[in-house]
């Protein structure tokens, strides 16, 4: 992972023959002087992942790269020139209407078959990565209590029950103070109770409340499938502890009770063992973040290769981030498997563009300045970077967020799971909608991990994987220098998910780096 750049790197990538800007690849960009191209010598300083003319574009002009209108010239902008965001007039938004309806058929390929990989089989069918412990919570206030509860559990309980991975508590900010029966409260309120359904949580469902709340357990709905006999009453119902019960005399009571409830859970769990599930068991969420223009060079066209091998495996592949694939809309519904799954997409991605125009934005406010940084002018080209890492592969479903997959029938393909771009939301929606693997490329470094899932990072250059050489657990880098292909790259990928599926920890898991889970809410506040 951290091999230094060879001379066998080129000096620059042009992503298609008819781009009129290319990418400095080198580590600490390259000198004014410095001849890039057969008659393309640098006017100034260019920094790495930067782009630079490869041609007289004049005032106005198209500026193209990936072969699409990435911005137009503000300024004449002579050969050699650096190309960057302040040289550049983003072009307008493509429009929902009049757009290819599931017009391209996806490559024909052989399915993949006999690989496999070490899970845990739910009752549900579904198969789990991890054996954790989960504790729900309906409401924010109840967080530090809960917090209090699962380190006591690890250090007191866990150690008896050696086949459990973890506890983790699914602490969130809403659950009161907030319109809960505005129409789109429904969002944050399926995505807690699909949350406490995630297959690594073995089905073991446990709830801790307040008491008066505005999200009462009861509301969550959880499938009655999986509620479970309280051992201590001949009803059936939530396994719900109460803090505001009037049993609870002081905060240890409110603690003993969690660990009563919880070590119930924890022997079953514990009895549970790993054994070999095929890989169409797995459910991969696809995501990037602190991108730069490397994202769309190494690191998510080698998550695209990946995702069309999962595919042809039988797995299921989710993509999301709906600012960072809207200007690329026209792809997405080419490549829907129906039409019906194309007006799905189109449904989504109009209903954020509404949801932006009420902040008074639009998808522009998505780049960062480290993204600019990184050579990433606007999003226009950021997405075009980022949808590549969803492959070729027909778009076979949609998710709304906060919704789950099996609660649209959906068991396997490429599926578009509509999501803010926001690492921790987006985390937390691919998570509700039933992620067992999540796989997570940056160009300008994150340490972006997850309690409940394990996550491998990505790294699209390889002086990143060198200085976070125990953060980055691929270096996708090897592309750009020469050492290696998007195939196989892609490949090797593959079966590091299928390994960590099994058990194996990702840099994250080792170093204990997990974020907090973030509600998408757009229902007002009260």
């Amino acid at each position: 992972m951290n091999s230094p750049q060879t001379e066998r790197a080129p000096l620059i990538i042009r992503m298609h023959p008819d781009d009129n800007v290319a990418v400095i690849v080198r580590a600490g960009g390259m000198p004014a002087g410095t001849e890039v191209a057969p008659g393309v010598v640098l006017r100034e300083h260019v920094p790495q992942g930067h782009k630079v003319a490869l041609e007289d574009i004049p005032k106005g002009g198209e500026v193209r790269r990936y072969d699409v209108v990435i911005g137009r010239a503000l300024e004449d902008l002579g050969t050699g020139r650096w190309v960057n965001e302040k040289l550049l007039a983003m072009p307008e938004a493509v429009g929902l209407s009049g757009l290819p309806m599931a017009t391209r058929p996806a490559p024909v390929r052989e399915p993949l078959e006999g690989h496999t990989f070490m899970g845990y089989r739910n009752a549900d069918g579904s198969v789990g990565t991890r054996n954790l412990l989960a504790i729900t919570t309906t409401v924010q206030c109840v967080a530090g209590v809960v917090e209090h509860a699962a380190r006591r559990i690890r250090e007191e309980l866990l150690p008896k029950y050696p086949n459990v991975d973890g506890v983790v508590a699914l602490n969130h900010t809403y659950g009161c103070g907030v319109a809960i029966d505005a129409p789109t409260a429904i969002i944050p309120i399926r995505t807690v109770r699909n949350l406490s359904l995630n297959p690594n949580f073995g089905g073991e469902v446990m709830v801790v409340s307040l008491g008066c709340e505005k999200l009462q357990p009861e509301r969550l709905e959880i499938p009655g499938a999986i509620l479970l006999k309280q051992e201590d009453s001949d009803t059936t119902g939530l396994d719900v502890v109460c803090l505001q019960d009037e049993q609870h005399l002081g905060f240890n009571d409110m603690i003993e009770s969690i660990m009563a409830r919880a070590e119930r859970h924890l022997a079953r769990l514990n009895a549970r063992r790993r054994e070999p599930c095929p890989a169409s068991s797995l459910v991969v969420g696809m995501q990037c973040g602190g991108s730069d223009a490397f994202s769309g060079i190494t690191a998510n066209p080698t998550l695209g290769f990946a995702a069309d091998l999962l595919v042809r495996a039988g797995a299921t592949v989710m993509f999301s981030e709906n600012t960072e694939v809207r200007d690329g809309v026209r792809q997405l519904t080419e490549r829907a498997a129906t039409p019906e799954v194309a007006q799905d997409i189109i449904r989504e991605l109009g209903w954020y563009d509404d949801y932006l125009k009420l902040g008074q934005v639009d998808r522009s406010a998505n780049t960062t300045p480290g993204n600019k940084k990184g050579g990433l002018s606007n999003i226009v080209e950021k997405a075009m970077g980022s949808i590549v890492k969803s492959g070729s592969s027909a778009i076979s479903g949609v998710l709304s967020p906060g919704e789950r997959l099996a609660d649209r029938g959906i068991t396997k393909g490429l599926v578009y799971t509509a999501t803010p771009a926001s690492d921790f939301i987006c985390g937390t929606l691919q998570l509700a909608a039933g992620m067992n693997l999540h796989i997570f490329t940056t160009g300008r470094g994150t340490p972006y991990g997850l309690a409940e899932c394990p996550v491998i990072k990505v790294a699209t250059r390889t002086d990143l994987a060198r200085r976070w050489h125990d953060l980055m657990d691929v270096n996708a880098g090897r592309i750009a220098d020469g050492e290696a292909t998007i195939e196989t790259l892609g490949w090797e990928v593959f079966h590091l998910m299928l390994d960590v599926a099994s058990g194996r920890e990702t840099c994250a898991e080792k170093l204990k780096l997990y974020n907090a889970l973030t509600l998408f809410n757009p229902a007002p506040v009260t």
